[in-house]
């Protein structure tokens, strides 16, 4: 069932084209991602969807009782409200006039005919529009949500925020749910919560994301917003970078063959009388139909090509912590934390939001003192770094001023370079690089504060959430810039695709103070919480089975295994468990993979019961083989 659609729908910002005679259509069921590069329109078109922004021309067709809901991308503008209130905020005028009808109910008279009329129509459009429900569609949501009602927003993390607001767009029941970059400042853990919310939505989404991770899992369709041209792509994300790589291709080539014509064209009409011959006005009208068509064409926008300025090496070490304690309002973050960093160490911190991972960063910088232990800092180091809330930028600065700061030259890899020339390769045009850092979006600001730093010397790169609202393109640029970085970088991000393409081993925050450290990515640190589950799920079995009352065979026979030694092959058994363990949970993961596939309940019952129960099997297995390994273990110590 189609719910809306685009009819050569219009839209351009002077003489930059947003939408260019655009059709497009939005079906039931349908979880749509919008890619484009930053500045291409994305958030406009969702603002066309609105009704925030009208088309120049052309239209949007809704299906009748087609309801939207818009997730936004800023944070709320008033915090001082309760979560109930907030909520819903997000019917809209429904709650004003089912205050009213209420009101009206009190002050009954029924001798005032404008307020009976008033009163009837009121008590029609509820009707209509379910607003009886509405109250207890708020409580409803604050349950299924966990947050207390009357709580005010003032006390809720982003994440919690991010939450409230998605409360909010849901309870007008949309058809129709718009989102906004929903992955920025979420931890891992509230994003995958956002993903399977998403799965399990019944209307259709449109969303806009650089989180590819997250696209990957939630996307039935990707639509790609280039030049104000819409193009459709099945949701496979790897398959549409491949066709969007081969389309850009073609584009160029018959670019290339256009310009040649076109010159030829040029050459033959300057050789003189020739080209003006009454036989060759038919090639004069054609060569005046090429030059249309060339001062029509809108370019592909450029592609960020910067470097990092690299200071001399640093010493061999570069930080060693030695049992650091570190808290705050009774909540321990770091607990006889112990740290080294070598030169040329690419390490990720990885966990929810509020655990201390910016205060690690603090205490490394010298900022924050902890409360016992030792830290030695390395020597000869020059540190580059990118604070999430981009304190580094001076708001009411130019672009220009902020990374030259007044003046004209900068000097990069020996060389001095004119500041406007190097702005360029960020995608800042001249007269762009003359604005005021306030008017820049949060792409071009992170665009902007990477130019800053990257235009210094540095051995040492501290990372805090620099993905957010970075285009694909930026990341992917940035992914290779940091392989081939020679120093050492510490990186703070929930983008978990970029963690993995990007690191050599993770700091794991549990919440509890205590840190662990993980070879490798974010896939890595993920399979390794698995592992510790599947240990403590096994474990927990283990304690019930004991608990439970023991006959006199049973005891018989824990008396005789008590002085039982093993045997040769029990010895072997012990020695080839942990290897099938290992294999048993490389075969879970795997499973689990194809169970998370966002076409995997689309496939028939018979494929996906028979996948479950392998999953199943397998865990079965895994319990076994843990509690098998733990019964020889103790014996062999004994």
């Amino acid at each position: 069932m189609e719910l809306l659609r685009f009819q050569q729908a219009c839209l351009a910002f002077g003489t930059h084209p947003v939408l260019d005679h655009v059709d497009f259509s939005l079906f039931a069921g349908e979880r749509v991602c919008l890619v484009g590069r930053n500045g291409a329109g994305k958030s406009s078109m969702l603002k066309v969807l609105t009704g925030q922004q009208t088309l120049d021309d052309g239209q949007v067709v809704k299906e009748n009782n087609v309801v939207l809901a818009r997730l936004e991308q800023d944070p709320p503008a008033r915090i001082d409200v309760t979560i109930a209130d907030f909520i819903r905020e997000g019917a809209g005028d429904l709650a004003d006039k089912l205050q009213r009808f209420y009101q009206i109910s009190a002050e009954f008279d029924a001798d005032d005919e404008a307020l009976l009329r008033e009163f009837s129509d009121l008590q029609s459009e509820l009707d209509a529009r379910d607003g009886w429900q509405l109250e207890a569609r708020v409580n409803q949501l604050c349950e299924q949500f966990v947050m207390a009602p009357d709580a005010t927003l003032a006390s809720l993390s982003g994440g919690w925020l991010r939450k409230a607001a998605l409360a909010r767009a849901l309870v007008a029941k949309p058809n129709i749910l718009l989102l906004d970059e929903p992955t920025n400042h979420l931890d891992v853990a509230a994003i995958q919560w956002l993903e399977q919310f998403l799965l399990q939505f019944a209307g259709a989404i449109i969303f806009v994301s650089h989180d590819r991770a997250f696209i990957r899992n939630v996307a039935t369709r990707i639509i790609d917003l280039d030049r104000g041209q819409l193009t459709s792509h099945p949701g496979n994300y790897a398959e549409y970078l491949d066709r969007k790589v081969k389309m850009l291709e073609v584009e160029q080539q018959h670019n290339a063959l256009f310009d040649k014509k076109l010159a030829e064209e040029e050459v033959w009409i300057r050789q003189g009388i020739k080209a003006r011959r009454t036989r060759n006005e038919g090639r004069v009208r054609a060569l005046k139909e090429l030059r249309k068509e060339r001062a029509s064409r809108v370019e592909q926008l450029g592609k960020v090509d910067f470097a990092i300025e690299q200071a001399n090496k640093s010493g061999k070490l570069v930080f060693e912590g030695k049992k650091l304690n570190l808290g705050f309002g009774g909540k321990a973050l770091l607990q006889d934390f112990n740290f080294l960093l070598m030169r040329g160490d690419r390490v990720a911190l990885v966990g929810p939001n509020g655990v201390g991972k910016t205060s690690l960063i603090k205490v490394l910088l010298d900022e924050y003192p902890v409360e016992s232990g030792d830290i030695k800092r390395g020597t000869n180091l020059e540190v580059a770094y990118f604070d999430q809330h981009r304190m580094a930028l001076d708001l009411d600065a130019t672009v220009q001023d902020n990374v030259a700061e007044g003046r004209q030259e900068i000097v990069q890899n020996g060389q001095s370079r004119h500041v406007l020339s190097y702005l360029q390769d960020f995608l800042f045009a001249p007269a762009r690089s003359r604005t005021p850092v306030r008017a820049l979006s949060g792409g071009e600001k992170n665009r902007l504060l990477l130019a800053k730093l990257f235009a210094k010397p540095s051995n040492l790169l501290i990372l805090d959430e620099p993905t957010n609202d970075l285009d694909v393109e930026t990341l992917e640029l940035l992914e290779d810039i940091l392989q081939q970085y020679q120093g050492t970088v510490i990186l703070v991000s929930h983008d978990r695709e970029f963690v993995n393409n990007t690191v050599t081993s993770a700091l794991w925050f549990t919440g509890t103070g205590k840190i662990v450290e993980i070879a490798g990515g974010y896939d890595d640190v993920l399979a390794y919480q698995q592992m510790q589950q599947s240990k403590t799920e096994v474990k927990k079995a283990s304690n019930e089975q004991i608990i439970t009352k023991p006959t006199e065979q049973s005891a018989a026979q824990a008396s005789a295994s008590s002085s039982k030694k093993l045997s040769y092959k029990e010895k072997r058994e012990l020695e080839l468990l942990p290897a099938e363990i290992e294999n048993l949970d490389q075969q879970l993961s795997a499973l689990q993979t194809q169970v998370n596939d966002p076409e995997f309940f689309r496939q028939s019952a018979d494929v996906t019961t028979a996948l479950l129960n392998q999953i199943q099997q397998t865990e079965s297995k895994l319990a076994h083989a843990y509690q098998r390994w733990e019964q020889l273990e103790a014996l062999n110590q004994q």
